[in-house]
């Protein structure tokens, strides 16, 4: 179940980058890379989220290899997730929550449309196989 008060912050991050930025037309698929980072100020871990767009997509491609070749990219405008209040967090745990926040904003985020527009849509930490979010039916 996705927390509201977070989901709104991830809405309203990712509602900026799709408005602010025009997707390159060769843009074939979408991917959310995954970070695990520490905060400068307090030292704990924080995992953050980047946006790139890609010019190519295999769907099975697990390793995702696919999504190094991007065409654009959030850069260092990330989201960040702090999970100093969880014990023991893995990359599981940290995969599953920030699906959970793109899944609702695939289903109801205001520019949901460029993303579904893609080939594919997947996320997944930057050194570690990727799930794919989204394909569409054939």
């Amino acid at each position: 179940m996705v927390q509201m008060e977070i989901y709104e912050g991830f809405e309203k991050w990712l509602d900026i980058l799709l408005e602010q930025n025009d997707m390159p037309e060769d843009t074939r698929a979408f991917n959310f890379n995954i970070y695990e980072d520490h905060s400068d100020e307090t030292g704990e871990t924080l995992f953050t989220l980047q946006l790139i767009a890609s010019d190519r997509f295999d769907p099975d491609d697990e390793s995702g290899e696919w999504a190094c070749y991007e065409v654009w990219s959030s850069e260092e405008d990330l989201f960040a997730l702090d999970f100093s209040d969880e014990e023991n967090v893995d990359e599981k745990r940290v995969v599953t929550v920030y699906t959970e926040l793109c899944s609702e904003y695939l289903e109801s985020g205001k520019y949901k449309n460029i993303l579904l527009g893609a080939e594919g849509i997947g996320i997944g930490f930057v050194d570690g196989e990727l799930n794919i979010l989204y394909k569409p039916e054939n």
